[in-house]
């Protein structure tokens, strides 16, 4: 079971508020798999921990979310739904092979440990190396073990291209037609960032709603946060009008 209870929400949108959008999105992880380790969490593929906060997501705000996109041509907001579910597609494997150009490649899909190595390299290419290094289990050309560093571009670009097949939720690219100029604008979900976002949003609300509910009736944050949503705003409104 996700983390739901508004008290642990709050306690999870405490502990992150003095934290990166990286440590924003293992909090939200724990969330969505209580019980399981931080390394745990570190060594599942990308796009399985896109899929964990998307159903995250469900669970605490519901199947369709809004998404708000600039258009690249003309600058007009375009707003529009997702649907959670659709997105939230799990990889089928996490264990892959190629043979390319007398190359026979096995890798693994990245994980999230792999991206937060990667990071560290110092330039564009090194981070992509270290990528590349990390998810390389075995590489042979015609049955000669090689590096990995030795493979050929377009060798690695069937690799990406099987990764991203694999894996499709680690990269929730969009392409939205905007319905001013009908001009298409590529982009991309972050759904840890969009999340936290909203959870951020929430978390002000309902303190909002025991400071005034304490206000009015004593009560302690406990005993509101026990209340469900709709008593709750029931009982503001009876403030309101009184």
């Amino acid at each position: 079971m996700v983390t739901s209870e508004p008290a642990e929400l709050l306690a999870v949108w405490e502990s992150g508020l003095p934290r990166t959008p990286g440590g924003h999105a293992l909090l939200l992880h724990r969330a969505a798999r209580p019980g399981v380790s931080d390394d745990e969490l570190r060594a599942l593929p990308v796009g399985e921990r896109a899929a964990d906060l998307l159903m995250l997501r469900r669970e605490l705000f519901g199947e369709r979310m809004q998404v708000l996109v600039a258009c690249a041509s003309c600058g007009d907001d375009m707003e529009f739904d997702l649907d959670v579910a659709r997105l939230a597609e799990r990889p089928a494997e996490h264990q892959l092979q190629i043979d390319a150009d007398g190359y026979l490649v096995e890798f693994r899909l990245p994980t999230v440990a792999d991206l937060e190595a990667a990071a560290a390299g110092s330039s564009a290419e090194e981070r992509r190396l270290r990528l590349l290094s990390r998810c390389t289990v075995a590489a042979e050309h015609h049955g000669e073990p090689v590096g990995c560093e030795v493979l050929p571009e377009s060798v690695q670009r069937r690799m990406a291209e099987a990764a991203e097949r694999a894996d499709p939720a680690a990269d929730l690219a969009l392409s939205v037609s905007c319905p001013e100029c009908g001009c298409t604008t590529p982009s991309a979900l972050d759904i840890a960032s969009y999340l936290w976002a909203e959870l951020d949003s929430w978390a002000r609300d309902v303190l909002l709603d025991v400071h005034l509910l304490a206000s009015a009736y004593g009560w302690t944050e406990p005993s509101i946060l026990s209340l469900s949503p709709l008593r709750r705003r029931y009982y503001l409104e009876l403030c309101a009008d009184g």
